[in-house]
């Protein structure tokens, strides 16, 4: 089996999910249509998980990339969608439905050893009393979006925060 080959469905998936994600981030699209012409890396996922009120955002605190939001690299025979809800899962214990239009996609590299791959964010809005439980080593808490947090990410923060506005802007005109 060749490493690094990410499957036909992923991709097809990532490329659709791309194109219909609210934000694009590092000319993300532009740059999966040149990747898809090799192998590429494993494609990465990710889950914004929001409180009802949309003040808070649930993060991960990675061992060296500080509070990230949960998720991972996309396993063969998933899609990315299916990726991030495992990986919100492994890393929190919670099971919400995601919103249908993925939240963002960007180009980054996951560590400094790594190469630049796709990496797609979706989101969810979850009751602030649900309960999580965290993978071993790896705590789990509501950040506050009006304040920072300590990242690998510096752009992440603003990125969620316009997310969060976006989504309290859709609710407010239904």
């Amino acid at each position: 089996m060749i490493r690094n080959v990410v499957d036909k469905r992923a991709l097809e998936a990532a490329v659709v999910d791309a194109q219909r994600a609210v934000a694009e981030f590092d000319g993300a699209c532009q740059w999966l249509a040149a990747a898809r012409q090799g192998p590429m890396e494993p494609l990465a996922a990710e889950v914004w998980v929001f409180d009802g009120a949309l003040a808070q955002v649930l993060l991960v605190k990675h061992r060296w990339r500080g509070w990230v939001p949960p998720g991972g690299k996309v396993e063969a025979g998933e899609t990315p969608r299916e990726g991030a809800s495992r990986e919100l899962f492994e890393e929190a214990g919670i099971q919400p439905e995601l919103l249908p239009e993925p939240a963002a996609v960007a180009v980054r590299s996951y560590h400094p050893d790594y190469p630049v791959t796709l990496g797609l964010s979706y989101a969810t809005v979850v009751d602030v009393a649900t309960p999580f439980v965290a993978e071993d080593g790896q705590p789990v808490a509501w950040m506050r979006l009006d304040e920072g947090w300590e990242s690998y990410f510096p752009d992440d923060s603003f990125r969620i925060r316009q997310h969060a506005a976006w989504i309290a802007g859709r609710v407010s005109h239904h």
